[in-house]
């Protein structure tokens, strides 16, 4: 049998030492190469799947150049929102306000609004022939800005620009689209007005009123609006809309354009408008002057007529709690009939605290009316009296400018609706919640 014939090889050459070192380093070389080819794979499967897992926002999955708020063809990314964001929230600081997590959460839906309405007013200025330039924005910026830090004007140059440049439009607007829709003249009256708690109070008034007495002196002393008494109860010439503005009160206007000129009239009661007074009847249960804790039956109530006759029906049997359920103003002790646990001094007026901390203070004693000018309350009557009328008097250019802030507030607030604009967002609560967590941390 045939031997297979061996194959001879060739004599191995030893490597030199500069070729050794050579193939040593080539393959340390590959070894660095493929182990951070393996990490850089690693980190991105891990980063996809926790974001998946998890449900996170994740900037290199979602990146901030992503777009979130869309008006018509102007489109607007990740990074604009999350400054703006941010913007406001400096701002809201500097005027002292401290923000939190939660109140950044509240204004991030804001925010998102405008940024839509900036670029509604924009878009719609133009559309009626009104723009601003950028050199006119720029030069605004420059004036208003000089004292501000310039590394934060440069972070936010985009987000301060658009702000001015909204805020020169509207203005443009009021000077030149607004000025011409509202009028020139309006039917107007001449006011006297005083804001009372009661109507024996009014009553008593008009009686003093009629026997001679200054309107201006009693509205000093007794009224109850602040704008009356700054004005001391003469209101001068105003249109409706102004007067609805200035007092609060639909009430009182659709009294005052229907009433008969030069007279007095009777007392006129309003509902809701609020006041800065108030009476508590109250009844001490339990009284710790030591530790200042008291537990008391309280109802607050808007006059003192009001509160002398609650008072009497208490006196006469009826239930503390019943009566409180139907009467109080106060909401927390109301919803408890009456109930109200204190443990320090000046929660309320020092009238409160003088009757609950009175050393002679019978338990279970009923107190007369207290007096608190430290609490709000609602309800009390108009006395008012037409000086004159004009159907088609001149408007004061102050209330022209009021009438025209009213008109573009309007419109800038009914551009969201309008059925020609396009306006989307893609804030859902994941990216809202991802984006307020990056303004916070800065």
């Amino acid at each position: 049998m045939a031997k297979k014939k061996k194959h001879l090889e060739k004599p191995k050459r030893a490597l030199t030492k500069r070729q050794l070192s050579r193939f040593k380093k080539h393959q340390r070389r590959q070894r660095i190469i493929f182990g951070a080819g393996i990490l850089i794979i690693v980190a991105v499967l891990v980063v996809i799947g926790a974001g998946v897992y998890f449900g996170w926002y994740v900037p290199d999955v979602k990146p901030l150049h992503e777009t979130v708020i869309r008006v018509n063809d102007t489109e607007f990314n990740m990074d604009y929102y999350v400054k703006t964001l941010k913007y406001q929230m400096l701002g809201l600081e500097s005027y002292g306000i401290e923000m939190d997590l939660s109140q950044v959460s509240y204004l991030a839906p804001m925010t998102v609004t405008a940024i839509q309405t900036s670029e509604l007013v924009r878009q719609e200025a133009l559309a009626l022939g009104i723009s601003v330039s950028d050199e006119e924005v720029e030069a605004r910026m420059d004036e208003e800005l000089a004292d501000y830090d310039p590394s934060m004007l440069k972070e936010y140059r985009n987000v301060i620009r658009a702000t001015f440049m909204s805020q020169m439009l509207q203005e443009k607007m009021l000077a030149e689209y607004f000025d011409q829709q509202v009028p020139q003249s309006a039917e107007q009256r001449h006011i006297m007005a005083m804001f009372l708690e009661s109507r024996s109070q009014a009553s008593e008034v008009r009686e003093r009123l009629e026997s001679g007495e200054l309107f201006s002196e009693l509205t000093a002393e007794l009224c109850l609006d602040n704008y009356c008494k700054s004005q001391e109860g003469d209101l001068g010439w105003h249109p409706r809309e102004i007067l609805s503005r200035l007092i609060g009160s639909t009430v009182l206007v659709d009294s005052a354009f229907g009433a008969e000129v030069g007279v007095l009239g009777q007392p006129i009661y309003e509902e809701i408008k609020v006041k800065a007074l108030g009476y508590w009847l109250v009844k001490a249960e339990f009284i710790d002057e030591e530790v200042e804790h008291a537990q008391l039956k309280v109802i607050l109530l808007g006059s003192e007529e009001e509160a002398n006759e609650i008072r009497a029906r208490l006196e006469g049997g009826e239930d503390f709690a019943a009566l409180a359920a139907e009467f109080s103003q106060h909401g927390e002790s109301r919803e408890n009939g009456g109930e109200l646990e204190i443990d320090a001094r000046g929660r309320f007026g020092e009238a409160f605290d003088e009757f609950i901390f009175d050393p002679e203070l019978e338990l279970g004693s009923l107190s007369q009316p207290i007096k608190d000018e430290a609490v709000v309350t609602e309800g009390g009557y108009w006395l008012i009296k037409v000086a004159d009328a004009d159907d088609d008097r001149p408007l004061e250019e102050e209330d022209r400018d009021i009438l025209k802030s009213d008109a573009l507030s309007q419109w800038v607030e009914g551009l969201p609706d309008d059925p020609d604009y396009t306006v989307e967002s893609f804030m859902d609560e994941e990216k809202i919640n991802w984006a307020v967590l990056r303004a916070w941390e800065g």
